[in-house]
């Protein structure tokens, strides 16, 4: 039993200690000048917690109640008398900790990484790192997806559009990025329920940026190439339809099987769905010509196809944009992406979408948003109208309007005669491109008939 007796402060203010025994040990708690009321609510409580601590059960719901809602300082009190358990440490996450846990744990591709630190950026540019999880709501959420859809500044290069606004995909990719965070969060245990679940992203795809690169532009630029290197780079994106740097950069001369016409294609970004870490892309003439060349060109002993897109931190689009300007062409939005995309197009008109698919390692739903574009030569057939050179595919009709002169002093044309096996030192036998074989002794056509398509 606990019993309450009252005393005299140096203020004169009535006391109330409370004493009680617990494992033969006289203990008391001094409330301190509390009213009456309180502190025979305090009495009950602590006969309670006695009959607790000696009998061993659970407590009941109102008295663990009773106990949680305590002040730290009256709290602590009852720690001292051993009448309850210390309180647990809760440590507070802040949303700095939640965006570095999630980015340190995740093995993902550098390209993933990259737009997981795009979106932790504009999260702390908007929150601050030291925001408390737990505080962020759904209105924040929505405040903060409004200010990365309208804000115009820029922190690195100047946006595309034409306010220097983010485009629609971009944001729509920010905001899904943000929900899986946030999910993560929940998951952890960290947040109940995730403050962005509500916001709806949009489509990723950016039509605006798609554009169609015909095959005389692309001659056109690979003729001004300044070596054999980054006619591969160009040849293996346009007409293999590869993923660069990643693909182009990882295909070996063992990859290449001339005689069948297939290229093994090997892709970081597909390994790790089951059944698509490799792939098989048909080796169109354009694209033979110019790897008969490169290894014609190739160092004894060099494994690497293209080891200038293999090379860390090497600046692929800055130095393209100016070869297609030298070739006489304006540089189009993603230069490397719609040259894939662009091969996919003309591919997808002679073959049906899922073999297409097979070859470009995507699915037929993914090549219709991201990489399909429409053809003016379409339009013009389906009114009736059009000449024969619009509705051939890979044509520019436009071609030689405006078109600088042939640029000069660059790299031999593609053309040129190719030098043999043996003046280059390497063994006829084992050779990608035989001396024998029919690479050596086709002819302009190369080894496919000659279509009106291609």
């Amino acid at each position: 039993m606990a019993s309450l007796s009252w005393d005299r402060g140096d203020s004169g203010k009535r006391r109330a200690p409370l004493i009680f025994r617990i494992d033969n040990e006289r203990k008391s708690i001094r409330l301190g000048p509390v009213p009456v009321r309180v502190a025979e609510e305090w009495r009950g409580r602590i006969e309670e917690l006695v009959a607790v601590r000696l009998t061993g059960v659970s407590p009941p719901v109102d008295l663990a109640s009773w106990v949680g809602r305590l002040p730290d300082e009256a709290h602590v009190k009852l720690v001292r008398a051993g009448l309850t358990a210390e309180r647990s440490t809760v440590e507070v996450v802040t949303l700095g900790t939640l965006l570095a846990d999630y980015t340190g744990r995740g093995d993902v591709k550098p390209s993933t990484r990259a737009a997981y630190r795009q979106t932790a950026d504009s999260l702390r540019a908007f929150f601050g790192a030291d925001r408390e999880l737990s505080t962020i709501n759904a209105s924040d959420a929505d405040r903060w997806r409004s200010w990365i859809a309208t804000s115009t500044a820029s922190t690195t290069r100047k946006r595309g559009t034409t306010d220097n606004r983010l485009s629609p995909a971009t944001v729509a990719k920010r905001v899904f990025v943000a929900r899986a965070v946030f999910g993560r969060a929940v998951r952890w245990g960290w947040l109940e329920k995730s403050p962005f679940d509500h916001l709806k992203g949009g489509s990723q795809a950016n039509p605006g940026r798609s554009v169609y690169v015909p095959r005389d532009v692309v001659a056109d630029v690979i003729e001004a190439c300044p070596s054999i290197e980054w006619r591969v780079v160009v040849a293996l994106a346009r007409y293999g339809g590869l993923r660069c740097p990643s693909e182009v950069g990882a295909v070996t001369w063992a990859d290449v099987d001339v005689k069948a016409g297939r290229l093994t294609v090997r892709s970081c970004k597909t390994e790790a769905h089951e059944g698509h870490a490799v792939r098989f892309v048909p080796i169109c003439p354009e694209l033979r010509e110019v790897l008969a060349e490169a290894w014609s060109a190739a160092a004894e002993g060099q494994s690497l196809v293209a080891p200038l897109a293999a090379r860390r931190g090497a600046n692929l689009r800055t130095t393209l944009e100016k070869v297609v300007v030298r070739a006489g062409h304006k540089p189009w939005p993603r230069l490397l992406q719609n040259l894939r995309a662009s091969c996919a197009t003309d591919w997808v008109e002679r073959y049906p979408a899922h073999v297409v698919a097979k070859w470009l390692g995507h699915s037929p739903m993914i090549a219709a948003t991201h990489y399909l574009t429409a053809r003016e030569h379409h339009f013009a057939d389906a009114v009736g109208g059009g000449s024969d050179e619009a509705r051939r595919v890979g044509t520019n009709p436009a071609r030689g309007v405006g078109k600088k002169p042939a640029p000069q002093g660059f790299a031999a044309s593609r053309n040129g005669p190719q030098e043999t096996q043996k003046s280059t030192g390497k063994d006829a036998e084992n050779s990608v491109f035989p001396v024998d074989s029919a690479v050596s002794g086709m002819g302009s056509t190369g080894l496919e008939p000659v279509t009106s398509t291609v």
